[in-house]
């Protein structure tokens, strides 16, 4: 039977209007006390809020898809002393080019790749930073300012977000490395505040460089700071709470529980669990079998799980033999004559095996517009049944401070 569903349209109609408009300041009471203030335009929130929402085909590399017209706000959200840790890293003609560049606060990614010219990476394309081919050394030089790169090719750079990541040959020689700026963005996860502040465990789904990683990061300083809750976070390549022992202050006071080996992940999350009590537990990029089941323990043990996986809708996933058990799983069910005929289906029909990981799924499409589904499992029910799922919309609004919400409550069979 199919599982496929509708687009989803562009413009969305508001079936009630009195949801249409969820107050930000109204649901932050629930963790602070304090009022919010009225939006400050030169705020990291507000200068997120401000963006135009960016083209689906278009990522970048820094975990925050930017658009063309946001590299003044991106300037706003950068810690030159955090882009000098990352320059200083690199070959002397290279720094000496980065350092004089005018839109150096506006850094995605350094690329360097034995025999070619130095890369430097901007929303807009990608600017040469010497004519000069990098050589073997220029490769050893910048490496050995890396320090120690993990089994997953990744290493980062102590006190900061940035990651440096490799490239070997079949001999397992360095030839090539992507040096990315990571940024620690506030305001990053308001769109789901009231779902975090109501306890519900939350998975996050988005292609490569919208901004998973980023949000996740915020939802723990959200968290352990605001809501004063015991939040664990499972990192694993350094990239929520940065590299050394001592976390990024991007995650609050969020505790940070390193993975010496990707492959040992779903371990290290059962023994958060286990060993230290935390009421919340985050984690990157859930992508085996085993971190599934890690997670679904996690979710029956009535601990909070936020996460991110591979997949860049609801449907994707469902699709996924090793993820799909996150929400749900999915089973083959034979249905006897009579129940074929009231249903109006095929015989052998696909269903939702057991209660999903997760209540609530937000697919990240672009920055500052998120689709929710806010129950995990009715959505999955609908998509089996070959129907698009009802979803919420929701946008901020810098000029009034909140977020706005367009339900659509979907429909329509599967053609």
């Amino acid at each position: 039977m199919s599982t496929r569903s509708r687009g989803f349209p562009s413009s969305l109609p508001v079936r009630d209007a009195s949801a249409a408009r969820w107050l930000l300041r109204g649901s932050r009471s629930a963790c602070r006390a304090t009022p919010t203030p009225s939006p400050d335009p030169s705020s990291p929130l507000e200068a997120l809020a401000r963006r135009r929402p960016s083209n689906s085909s278009d990522s970048s590399s820094s975990g925050l898809a930017v658009s063309l017209e946001d590299k003044h706000d991106l300037e706003a959200l950068t810690d030159p002393a955090e882009l000098d840790a990352l320059i200083t890293l690199l070959p002397p003609r290279i720094q000496a080019a980065l350092q004089d560049h005018p839109r150096r606060l506006q850094l995605l990614e350094v690329v360097l790749d034995l025999g070619r010219r130095p890369l430097a990476r901007f929303a807009d394309g990608d600017f040469v930073l010497s004519e000069k081919l990098l050589d073997y050394d220029d490769i050893a030089r910048a490496l050995a300012n890396v320090g120690d790169v993990g089994a997953d090719n990744r290493a980062g750079i102590n006190g900061t977000l940035h990651r440096i990541s490799v490239i070997r040959n079949r001999q397992g020689a360095v030839v090539g490395l992507t040096c990315r700026v990571g940024r620690a963005i506030r305001g990053s996860a308001e769109l789901v505040r009231d779902l975090l502040i109501s306890g519900r465990s939350v998975l996050l789904l988005g292609r490569p460089g919208v901004g998973k990683t980023t949000a996740i990061r915020e939802i723990s300083r959200i968290l352990s700071d605001e809501c004063k809750r015991r939040v664990v976070v499972v990192d694993t390549s350094n990239e929520i709470g940065g590299d050394g022992d001592i976390p990024h202050p991007g995650i609050g006071s969020a505790r940070r529980m390193q993975v010496p080996r990707p492959d040992v992940q779903h371990e290290v999350l059962i023994e958060a669990v286990q060993n230290h009590t935390p009421e919340v537990v985050i984690v990157d990029e859930i992508g085996t079998e085993l971190e599934a089941s890690a997670a679904r323990t996690i979710s029956q043990r009535g601990v909070q799980m936020i996460a991110t996986a591979h997949g860049h809708t609801l449907e994707n996933l469902l699709k996924n033999p090793c993820l799909n058990d996150l929400i749900g799983g999915v089973v083959s069910v034979t249905l006897g004559d009579d129940e074929a005929r009231r249903r109006r289906v095929q015989k052998s029909v696909l269903e939702r095996e057991g209660p999903p990981t997760f209540g609530a799924a937000v697919e990240m499409n672009e920055i500052g517009q998120w689709r929710v589904h806010l129950d995990v499992g009715v959505a999955v029910d609908t998509l089996l049944a070959g129907y698009a799922p009802p979803v919420e919309l929701r946008t901020y609004e810098a000029s009034t401070g909140e977020v706005r919400v367009q339900p659509w409550l979907g429909g329509g069979g599967a053609g």
